[in-house]
């Protein structure tokens, strides 16, 4: 089988050009090959991805599945709003969380090994253990203890936010930014909520 997507380097990290002619199904199954036999190359968990044209190509459910697939291999996809030249369809991302208009109720523990993925807004009513993914295009509000990965504003949303009763995170992402624990971390002793601000994610009382 001919290859339809390549794997391009550019300033802000890698580029995935995709033939204009295939479907979705083809992509999605040729992208699970060429990173899976790349595994090595994503294993710090830092790397971010641009797919250009997404936007006019892909609905949003469909941009979900590749943000699953892609934060397997610890990539984070930076959304390109320039997306030059668009033919058909445009979703545009505040409208792709709109429409995902009910936030996604979590109503027990994450635990190791899981993963959810919404595109809107997600609420965890319990806690994320370690080893667990929260994966949210809008913000993630945890009423527990979060020390798991927790990634807002996945579709590249700046303003997106994480808030849980104990702030104790091993990776913290919003859009393509990454923050991790420092190795001696003291356990809050309120709610604490996790933001971009001047180009960094910080921590700050709720």
């Amino acid at each position: 089988m001919s290859s339809n997507i390549v794997f391009k380097g550019s300033k802000n990290g890698l580029q995935l050009i995709i033939d204009d002619n295939v479907d979705f199904d083809s992509v999605l199954e040729q992208l699970k090959l060429k990173l899976a036999s790349a595994s090595e190359f994503f294993t710090n968990g830092s790397a971010q991805i641009q797919v250009p044209a997404a936007n006019s190509r892909f609905t949003p459910e469909q941009q979900t599945e590749l943000i699953t697939l892609f934060s397997h291999y610890g990539l984070t996809w930076l959304k390109d709003n320039n997306t030059g030249h668009q033919e058909g369809p445009v979703f545009d991302e505040s409208q792709a969380v709109d429409e995902q208009d009910h936030p996604l109720i979590i109503s027990k523990t994450v635990r190791n090994g899981q993963e959810i993925v919404h595109q809107g807004t997600i609420v965890v009513q319990g806690d994320i253990n370690p080893g667990a993914k929260v994966i949210a295009g809008g913000d993630i509000l945890v009423h527990g203890t979060c020390r798991g990965v927790a990634h807002a504003g996945a579709f590249g949303n700046m303003n997106a936010t994480i808030t849980a009763d104990r702030l104790l995170a091993t990776q913290i992402r919003i859009a393509g930014l990454i923050a991790r624990a420092p190795d001696n971390l003291d356990i809050p002793e309120c709610v604490e909520t996790a933001r971009i601000v001047d180009g960094a994610v910080i921590i700050e009382p709720a």
